[in-house]
């Protein structure tokens, strides 16, 4: 089923935004969606990861799972989301190979201290560029 123009769009400022989490760092669910101005729709966050297309040669889609690095959003409590079948544990080897230290808990579950590997800037990084162009632009 196609999806709405507005659907669209934040399926792709989701993943946009999730391009801009540097390597070796996670944020949260909760921190994509404040930066997209939409702080009460963390769960679509989590929606539009869960519905990233795979990689496949020869397809159209911009956004796929080998150029937006999903393993990088996690829970706001610091922990991999639990998921279907080997799906927290792939999240945790992709991280661990961003060299991110990913601790399993008591319960089993997988946490990453935010302290340490958190990313929770006021704006995504190309929101400051293109404010601080647009100031330039003023000052000229």
């Amino acid at each position: 089923m196609p999806r709405s123009d507005e659907a669209e769009w934040w399926f792709n400022a989701v993943y946009a935004a999730v391009q801009e989490i540097p390597h070796g760092k996670v944020t949260s669910y909760g921190h994509i969606a404040l930066l997209l101005g939409r702080p009460e729709r963390p769960r679509q966050v989590g929606i539009c990861l869960k519905r990233l297309p795979s990689f496949v040669a020869g397809t159209d889609h911009h956004f796929h799972d080998s150029n937006v690095p999903w393993q990088r959003v996690i829970n706001s409590k610091g922990m991999i989301s639990p998921r279907g079948p080997g799906g927290a544990t792939r999240q945790a080897a992709a991280l661990r190979r961003e060299g991110v230290t990913v601790r399993t808990g008591a319960l089993g579950e997988l946490t990453i201290d935010l302290g340490i590997y958190g990313w929770f800037p006021s704006m995504l990084p190309s929101e400051e560029a293109e404010n601080s162009e647009s100031e330039e632009e003023g000052d000229a």
